[in-house]
């Protein structure tokens, strides 16, 4: 049995998501619940929702950058790409 490239991401955005906030992902890890689909591959079934603040750069030296909020990306919603 194998990860599915969704189950994959998932663990990596987990991962990159502890990385950024300094913070301990084995909570995280225990919240996934797996399903195996029927080429014997995990499907994460409630991969968990990250938001990112995306910096906007400053019009002027005297203007501070502030964030804005990205909507969240959702796995296996369809929006798959092979590149």
């Amino acid at each position: 049995m194998k990860l599915s490239d969704q189950a994959i991401g998932v663990l990596m955005m987990a991962l990159q998501k502890s990385l950024l906030e300094q913070a301990d992902i084995v909570p995280l890890m225990k919240q996934l619940n797996f399903a195996q689909m029927d080429n014997n591959q995990l499907l994460v079934e409630n991969p968990p929702d990250i938001k990112v603040g995306i910096p906007v750069a400053p019009s002027s030296a005297k203007t501070k950058v502030s964030e804005v909020e990205a909507p969240s990306f959702v796995y296996g919603q369809g929006n798959s790409s092979d590149a």
